[in-house]
């Protein structure tokens, strides 16, 4: 079964430049695939693609199905239809994603009411739940974004996202405004979720060591292009483009080089 299904995606600018160039893959239940490149390589691109939302003066061409629903040319109410339901998204920086003067629960509230039309003590049980799952208590549903911790941010993005019980979730660059503990609390939390709810995941890193902790098959992107993709345990063994040979002797020089520096 295939839940997302992009075929020959392209993203293209209003002056006929491509961002992201002829990109195709599938995502099953369960599955977890890595996109991975250097700033400007198209990966966030990619993921607003598939969600139907690339900014003003951006384009999608090719083919993005989600369970079905075709993303590319599709009305806001087609859009609106899989958004949360069927596909999540767990953005960078949640402070900037989180509504700066909205009270936490009021935030996870909104898509439960929306989606599955929860309203009274339904509603705040499932906030609560919600919380629970990423082990946050449920008096955090009454503190603001600024009131908490960036590691407790970006599990309510995380809830948010999850609330709705997406059979996709897209993860982009999730981890990287974390300490390097608090990140692994949060890759731990993600690896926990999407294994229990057979999720397809769409993990979209710059840093391979993460996505090889995360990902079973990876697309290495350069300049919007994939230059390779595979099994993330070959391409990291025996990378075959010199773009990914560059990435994989950089994560090794960074892990020798905190090798020498520890006690």
């Amino acid at each position: 079964m295939t839940l997302l299904d992009v075929a020959g995606l392209s993203v293209r600018r209003a002056d006929g430049r491509d961002l992201v160039r002829d990109l195709s893959f599938t995502l099953g239940p369960g599955e977890r695939l890595g996109l991975i490149g250097e700033s400007g390589s198209g990966k966030s691109l990619t993921a607003l693609a598939v969600m139907g939302l690339l900014p003003a003066g951006m384009t999608a061409h090719g083919s993005v199905r989600l369970a079905g629903t075709q993303v590319v040319g599709a009305r806001d109410k087609e859009l609106d239809r899989v958004r949360g339901r069927t596909v999540g998204v767990v953005f960078q920086e949640p402070l900037t994603a989180l509504d700066p003067l909205m009270r936490v629960g009021r935030q996870i509230a909104g898509p439960l009411g929306r989606r599955r039309g929860l309203r009274g003590a339904p509603l705040r049980a499932a906030v609560a739940a919600a919380l629970d799952e990423v082990r946050l208590p449920e008096s955090l549903a009454r503190a603001y974004p600024h009131e908490i911790s960036g590691g407790q941010r970006q599990r309510v993005a995380i809830a948010m996202a999850l609330a709705c019980e997406p059979e996709v979730l897209i993860a982009d660059e999730p981890t990287t405004a974390l300490d390097v503990t608090v990140q692994a609390e949060v890759l731990s939390l993600l690896d926990r979720l999407v294994a229990e709810r057979d999720m397809a995941l769409l993990f979209i890193s710059h840093d391979l060591a993460v996505v090889a902790d995360v990902a079973d098959r990876v697309i290495v992107l350069k300049d919007g292009s994939g230059v390779e993709s595979g099994r993330t345990r070959d391409i990291v063994r025996e990378p075959r483009h010199p773009y990914t040979r560059a990435l994989v002797d950089s994560a090794r020089a960074l892990e020798g080089a905190l090798d020498r520096l520890a006690p």
